[in-house]
């Protein structure tokens, strides 16, 4: 039996250089659009001033994109050291977009990245700029990469278990990158870092306003990244739709958990709060019918039936086939070399039940439903400042659009404060996807009890409170490095000079 207590600390610190990790990344994809877009803007005007501007973020762009690499080659490493079951199980499939993502982001993200810092006045105007956007396009590569391997552990496809290995190998690469949750996922996910990137630009711009310095850099980058922002969060909302449907299909549990939906039924409840309910409005989001069946907690644990006699089985039913294919596995690997006719009536059983094989290591059902309150109320933060963030964007274009942004102290100091805020969101969407689909390391194949590495307790205690200590030194050091860029404040031009800014 494995250790509760291994499995919590191994969780623990994944978790905690997952949630570093992406304090760092969608600033990274969001600064990358922005500063693209500036320099894209000084190439057609041939305007030096936008020259000036995209330089200034590139500079807050390096300063986060250099700490990002180093928390996530960490994320990647914990994979062999904490989840060497896991590792082994499926690292066929897991490890073919973890290798094509390394190259893109040490061959084209290194590549490209040093012309854009290094190339000014060295290169052609166009080469350069082709260089940023190249950047961008290979830090959005490489998230991609990393979505395909997170969408297939939320719903495994393109795969097939071999006894014989013990391992499950990957028969479709189209479908494993095709993946319809991978797929939603990486649109969500990159357009979320627009959105980040955004708040930070205005948050940032907004401080010189309030000193009243850099004021045309500030309005300027204030209006570009506003619309990057606001475009972004709109499709972000979009795929949020297909990610909804994604999960009622692929991830019931996750869902029930995430609306504290008890007992589902058609017309299900859409919750705001908890007592405060959109009749129908879960149902339609869901399967996109006011009228569409949706799985409650109880019954997915107890079993149901659709109202068009779909049925869906009982966590016992499951556990039942789950223990039925281990224990073919087992049979399957004792007789294969001495009774081939038994190895063959074992492997058939095997196939049969092969889609339940992670519930033979669950042993009580309730272990199937994650923790409700820190999937229900993450959700509702994710999506509430979403829409607070999206309104205040909105805001700060119509009022810059108005020339009356100088004048609003009120929206400039709030635009500040949001720069949390976005980190919160971001972080809280997170949550709902990782602990949503708790116990499963991969949905319905592994659950975290048979994906840990049988490792000292005390060894990951040690190395969970040491990244603690290095990552919030990298964060401390981050912020500092960036303060100290913003005060300094972007290059002066003639035209600076003349206004005494």
């Amino acid at each position: 039996m494995v250790d509760a207590a291994l499995i919590g600390w191994s969780r623990a610190q994944f978790a905690l250089t997952a949630c570093y990790h992406w304090l760092f990344v969608p600033l990274t994809l969001g600064l990358a659009v922005i500063m693209a877009v500036m320099e894209t803007l000084y190439v057609v005007r041939k305007d030096d001033f936008w020259k000036r501007t995209a330089r200034f973020w590139q500079k807050i762009f390096g300063i986060n994109f250099a700490v990002g690499i180093a928390t996530g080659i960490i994320l990647e490493f914990e994979f062999g050291t904490n989840w060497s079951n896991y590792s082994w199980f499926v690292g066929d499939i897991f490890g073919a977009p973890l290798a094509i993502e390394g190259i893109f982001a040490f061959f084209m993200e290194a590549t490209f990245v040093a012309v854009m810092f290094f190339g000014w006045d060295k290169v052609g105007k166009k080469f350069h700029l082709a260089s940023t956007w190249l950047t961008g396009i290979g830090a959005s590569i490489s998230a991609l990469w990393i979505l395909v391997a997170n969408g297939w552990m939320q719903h495994p496809v393109g795969m097939e278990f071999n006894p014989d290995t013990v391992r499950h190998e990957m028969t479709d690469f189209w479908a494993v990158v095709s993946n319809p949750v991978a797929v939603t996922k990486f649109f969500h996910s990159v357009l979320s870092g627009w959105m980040t990137g955004a708040i930070v630009v205005i948050g940032i711009s907004c401080w010189y306003l309030l000193r009243k310095r850099d004021v045309r850099f500030a309005r300027s980058s204030i209006k570009v990244a506003s619309i990057v922002g606001i475009v972004g969060t709109l499709a972000v909302m979009f795929t949020g739709d297909g990610s909804a449907v994604h999960v009622a299909r692929y991830q019931p549990m996750k869902l029930a958990a995430a609306e504290g939906l008890e007992d589902g039924g058609t017309r299900a409840p859409f919750s705001i709060v908890p007592g405060v309910e959109i009749p129908g409005m879960l149902s339609f989001l869901a399967t996109h019918d006011i009228d569409g069946f949706v799985p409650g907690i109880n019954d997915l644990l107890e079993g149901y039936v659709t109202p068009e006699g779909v049925a869906g089985l009982s966590a016992e039913e499951k556990i039942a086939r789950g223990d039925a294919a281990l224990d073919a596995f087992r049979q399957y690997r004792e007789t294969r070399d001495t009774n081939p006719e038994a190895a063959a009536e074992a492997r058939k059983i095997l196939e049969q039940n092969v889609d339940y094989f992670g519930y033979g290591y669950i042993k009580d059902k309730e272990d199937l439903v994650p923790d409700v309150w820190l999937v229900y109320w993450p959700f509702r933060i994710m999506v509430g400042l979403g829409c607070l963030l999206l309104l205040l964007m909105v805001l700060v274009l119509w009022f810059e659009h108005k020339n009356r942004i100088e004048q609003m102290r009120w929206l400039q100091m709030a635009s500040m404060v949001s720069i949390p805020l976005v980190y919160i969101a971001g972080q809280a969407g997170w949550i709902v996807a990782e602990v949503g689909r708790q116990p499963w390391a991969i949905q319905d194949l592994l659950p975290v009890n048979a994906a840990v590495s049988s490792l000292d307790k005390g060894a990951v205690m040690t190395t969970f409170f040491i990244f603690v200590a290095v990552f919030t030194l990298f964060l401390a050091i981050e912020i500092r490095i960036m303060l100290n860029a913003i005060r300094k404040g972007p290059e002066k031009g003639p035209e600076d000079a003349v206004a005494g800014e």
